[in-house]
C-alpha cells in the first residue's frame, strides 16, 4: 500500500479504488471530545461506517490500571484487544475519524508505536468519504480474529518525572496541542479538577491551527506555524495535551515535515494539572 498524496494520507478516491483489491483493514477511530455528554459516539458508528470497518474505541483500549484518560495500555492487552478486532500488525490499514482529524492520528500513533507496519490516516476521514458517494455501512462488524505481534517503541512516552526534569534545564521542547486559551489559563479545562495554566517553559501549537479539512495542512504552512511557536526541528521535541490525544496532531504534523526525536508525554494535563506538587505557568 502507497498513499496517494504522502506517506501518511490516502484519499477518499484512492481508497475505494484500493479498498477491494489491496487487502485493507479500515480501521473507524471517531471518538469524542472531553466534556461531550449529549452523543453516543458507539451508536453513530452502527448507524453509519465505512464497508468493513472496525471500531477502535480509544477510551476502551487505554490502560484500566490508572485513573488518567488515554493512557497507552500494555503490549499484551492492546495485541489481544487487535487480534479480536481482526487487525495485524503486517497489514495495510486505513484509520479514519468523523473528518475533523481530531482522534484518528492517537489511533495511528498507538498502532505505529506497537509495531504495525503499514498504517495511513483517510484524509477528510468520515465526511470526505460521504461527500464523494462512496457507500456507507450499518451495523456491527464480525471480523475473523488476526494475530498482532505488539512491541512498543522503546522511548516513546516520556514520564511525568522526565518532562519535570525537561522544564528546568531545557533539553528538550515541550509542545502543547491545547487550544491558547486553556494554554494561558483562561478558562477552566474541560476535565474538572484540573488547574489552569501550562508546563512552565512549554511552547503553545493548538493542533487545530495544522488541520484543514480534516487532513494536515501543506508542508510550508506546517513549518511556518512551528517555527512561529518558537519551535527548533533540530532539538529534542515533546508533545503534549490535555490526554495525550490532540498532542498526536503535532507528532503528525512534525512526521509529515521528517523530523525525528519526537515523543509524547502520554500522561499530559490531565496528570501535570491534576496535582498539587507541579510547577505551572500562566499567561
Amino acid at each position: 500500500m502507497s498513499a496517494s498524496s504522502s506517506r501518511l494520507f490516502v484519499s477518499a478516491d484512492w481508497l475505494a479504488e484500493h479498498l477491494a483489491s489491496d487487502d485493507i483493514t479500515l480501521i473507524d477511530a471517531r471518538m469524542l471530545p472531553p466534556g461531550e455528554t449529549s452523543r453516543d459516539i458507539h451508536a453513530e458508528y452502527r448507524a453509519g461506517h465505512l464497508p468493513g470497518a472496525v471500531f477502535f474505541d480509544i477510551e476502551a483500549l487505554s490502560d484500566p490500571n490508572t485513573s488518567l484518560p488515554h493512557m497507552m495500555p500494555s503490549a499484551e492487552a492492546f495485541a489481544n484487544a487487535m487480534s479480536e478486532l481482526g487487525i495485524s500488525d503486517q497489514q495495510p490499514l486505513v484509520i479514519y475519524d468523523e473528518g475533523n482529524l481530531f482522534s484518528a492520528p492517537r489511533a495511528w500513533w498507538m498502532l505505529t508505536h506497537f509495531g504495525a507496519r503499514q498504517v495511513v490516516i483517510l484524509s477528510g476521514g468520515l465526511a470526505e468519504w460521504k461527500a464523494q458517494g462512496y457507500p456507507i455501512e450499518q451495523g456491527e462488524v464480525h471480523p475473523a480474529h488476526a494475530h498482532f505481534n505488539a512491541v512498543l517503541t522503546q522511548g516513546a512516552i516520556r514520564s511525568r518525572e522526565q518532562v519535570l526534569a525537561i522544564s528546568r534545564d531545557g533539553s528538550a521542547q515541550i509542545v502543547d496541542a491545547r487550544p491558547a486559551p486553556r494554554f494561558r489559563g483562561e478558562v477552566d479545562e474541560p476535565r474538572p479538577g484540573l488547574h489552569r495554566g501550562h508546563i512552565p517553559g512549554s511552547l503553545n501549537v493548538p493542533w487545530g491551527d495544522l488541520v484543514t479539512q480534516g487532513t494536515l495542512k501543506p508542508s510550508p504552512e506546517l513549518a511556518t506555524i512551528l517555527h512561529k511557536a518558537g519551535m527548533d526541528f533540530s532539538r529534542p521535541i515533546v508533545a503534549s495535551c490535555g490526554s495525550g490525544v490532540t498532542a498526536v496532531v503535532v507528532i503528525l504534523a512534525l512526521a509529515q515535515l521528517g523530523v525525528s526525536d519526537v515523543t509524547l508525554y502520554d500522561g499530559a494535563w490531565s496528570e501535570w494539572g491534576g496535582r498539587d506538587d507541579t510547577p505551572i505557568a500562566l499567561g
